[in-house]
């Protein structure tokens, strides 16, 4: 297996691969891991991105996939599920999809997140469904910085302070962030800002960004470095992956004892 050791109490190179839905993603997401590639051998890519999901209401578009006998939409297999097996069975390790769950989406967090999710199991199957997650950035990523100013003030100079309460609770983090400073350049300055992040400052309050802790406590798990992790709120949209994801290592586990 891919995340098998090959010597007794060694473990082998995880290999994480990323799926974004937006273009910030796809340029930063990678560094935003950077703590668990230092707790851990392991290692984050972006393997696809893939335009933003909505819940599929339309009676006529399920009623006409289920006249022709399909689960989900040609175009979340081909760009979601498809993308996540063949990184699986090419040697990867577990798959991470990211999405922004900025205005109105946040109030469909659960029916998007099952939409995503009925992609990866139906394509992945029962054998590999479990090294696959969905996670969600609230509202978007750019809403991190305002929990640690000083990723943001060594990039752009300012002297701002950390926001006061749960980031993940910011509605137009992009927009205030240009607000305050004019010259913010989300292409230029974004990567720059998460390299710079520091994820263990982000999660120090028990009670914020349940978002982000649960999508870290779910990689740390399938890379075995959770120690690291300070402990806190976790989201029940999410939350239910890292149990699934603990019964399939052990069992693989206790397949191979």
């Amino acid at each position: 297996m891919p995340f098998e050791g090959t010597d007794a109490g060694q473990r082998a190179h995880v290999r994480f691969g990323l799926i974004v839905t937006g273009r910030t993603e796809e340029r930063c997401l990678e560094c935003l891991f950077r703590i668990l590639e230092s707790q851990a051998n392991c290692s984050f890519k972006v393997i696809r991105r893939i335009g933003q999901r909505s819940p599929i209401t339309s009676e006529k578009r399920i009623q006409k996939m289920v006249g022709t006998g399909k689960k989900i939409p040609d175009r979340d297999a081909e760009q979601i599920g498809l993308p996540a097996r063949h990184f699986l069975c090419s040697g990867g390790g577990f798959v991470i999809l990211v999405d922004d769950l900025e205005a109105r989406r946040a109030e469909q967090a659960d029916t998007v997140f099952r939409r995503y999710r009925k992609a990866l199991d139906t394509i992945l199957g029962d054998s590999m469904a479990a090294r696959a997650a969905v996670h969600f950035l609230a509202n978007m990523l750019e809403a991190y910085y305002f929990g640690d100013s000083r990723a943001v003030n060594e990039v752009l100079g300012t002297n701002f302070e950390d926001f006061d309460g749960d980031v993940e609770t910011i509605k137009h983090p992009k927009n205030k962030l240009s607000s305050l400073h004019a010259d913010f350049n989300e292409k230029e300055h974004g990567p720059l800002i998460v390299r710079r992040l520091d994820i263990r400052h982000l999660l120090a309050h028990r009670d914020r960004c349940a978002f982000l802790r649960t999508m870290f406590k779910w990689a740390g798990v399938a890379a075995d470095a959770t120690g690291w992790l300070p402990a806190g709120r976790l989201h029940g949209t999410t939350m239910g992956q890292i149990d699934a994801l603990e019964k399939f290592l052990h069992s693989s586990a206790g397949s191979k004892a």
